[in-house]
């Protein structure tokens, strides 16, 4: 009945919302617009933010269409190379260098999350990383478009998917987990290493994800122990109604993830919404547009698989059974310590409310195999949880530390 409600909700907002659209643009770009006046614009300025208050499914563009190589541009293509029922294999092919495979340039498969959000919110990581690597991402797709007869997906759904993608794109082979896969990848590499398999990543580098949440635990790790997980599944699972693919699938609907996300930052986002007034009204164009672009992604949600939600908040978030020892896929216990071909780098931002210092770096310990020189961790002072990935310190300070593990081992 959630998800019904929602979409009840939706349809009678909907409209409103276009309609305000209309008038904004009209307001400002018509070709009948009346004289601008002070009244006009703060008019046309409340218009659009109303109009921006609500949630979208479709999954956004990456929007990479070049990259910069020393002093010029260079076109880029996104291919869908690798395609299954719940994720699409994409790769970033620059045009100076085609689709052959390059020596020169490690490859890298970025595993997104599939927390609520599309990969498209990894944009500033794909786009950083294009300039020195052969990028490959996760593109997972959302639960209510994957029909009924794809079968379920879970945790270990997910491991088994990535390494999937690991053979599909062959020995040499780089990780770059984002937050919630560091824990499947983790999974992932060691299930290869105790297999010895063939196509073994050269590297893995896990940026704020929760390897052990019983590590100065957030308001997120609270909130997932204060209850059982009867609870999650009678309050948060629903299905997906029957105008989409996937109806009758049980979800965790992205609306509500979305909701947890922003409640713990409430004051913030309502004073970025009051800004983008503002700046509206004044003609600032420039960060208006930075206001939006952040928004038109943040508010593009997807939903998770209830088989997948449901397991890791018991399995990771509740009985921290990779961090215990207790891991199982296919009933094969996972053995972090069984890695010894594979370098670890761990990022965790000195900010970060929703992976806190001392979860992610709890990977050494665990991966006791690896040699310590080919170990290592980064601490980013003065970013939260998307500074890690996004940004001007990611770019200027994470990332050339992420590259040069990568050229270290390739």
């Amino acid at each position: 009945m959630l998800y019904h409600a929602y979409q009840l909700h939706t349809d009678w907002l909907g409209p409103l919302q276009s309609a305000a659209q209309w008038g904004a643009d009209w307001l400002n770009h018509g070709l009948l617009t009346p004289v601008k006046t002070p009244g006009s614009k703060r008019l046309a300025a409340a218009w659009e933010v109303f109009s921006r208050l609500r949630l979208t499914h479709q999954r956004p563009s990456f929007g990479i269409d070049s990259v910069r190589i020393g002093e010029r541009e260079v076109p880029v293509r996104e291919i869908a190379v690798h395609r299954r029922p719940f994720c699409t294999l994409q790769r970033f092919v620059r045009d100076d260098i085609g689709e052959a495979p390059d020596s020169e340039r490690p490859k890298v498969l970025i595993v997104a999350p599939l927390s609520g959000h599309f990969a498209t919110l990894l944009n500033d990581t794909a786009r950083t990383m294009l300039a020195d690597h052969d990028v490959y991402i996760t593109d997972w797709h959302n639960a209510r478009e994957v029909p009924l007869a794809a079968g379920r997906f879970g945790l270990e759904e997910y491991v088994e998917h990535l390494i999937g993608f690991i053979e599909w794109i062959g020995p040499g082979t780089h990780l770059v987990a984002v937050c919630q896969p560091c824990v499947p990848t983790l999974a992932a590499v060691a299930l290869m290493a105790q297999h010895d398999h063939p196509a073994q990543p050269r590297s893995m580098t896990l940026m704020a994800g929760p390897i052990d949440c019983r590590v100065n635990p957030t308001k997120v790790n609270e909130l997932a122990t204060q209850r059982p997980i009867e609870w999650f599944e009678r309050n948060l699972i629903s299905r997906v109604p029957w105008r989409y693919p996937g109806a009758m699938r049980r979800v965790y609907p992205g609306f509500l993830q979305l909701t947890a996300f922003m409640s713990m930052n409430l004051d913030r986002h309502r004073q970025a919404f009051r800004d983008l007034y503002h700046h509206l009204r004044n003609g600032e164009h420039e960060p208006a547009a930075a206001t939006k672009r952040f928004y038109d992604e943040y508010f593009a949600v997807n939903d998770l698989p209830a088989e997948f939600y449901l397991e890791t908040v018991v399995q990771v978030f509740q009985q921290y059974r990779l961090a215990k020892g207790e891991l199982t896929v296919r009933g094969e216990r996972v053995e972090p310590a069984a890695i010894r071909r594979t370098a670890l780098f761990t990022v965790e931002g000195e900010r970060d409310d929703i992976c806190s210092i001392g979860q992610t770096v709890a990977a050494h310990d665990l991966c006791s195999g690896i040699r310590p020189y080919m170990k290592s961790h980064h601490v980013q002072l003065g970013v939260g949880h998307y500074g890690v990935f996004s940004g001007r310190r990611w770019q200027q300070q994470i990332y050339p530390r992420v590259r040069e593990m990568i050229h270290d081992c390739h």
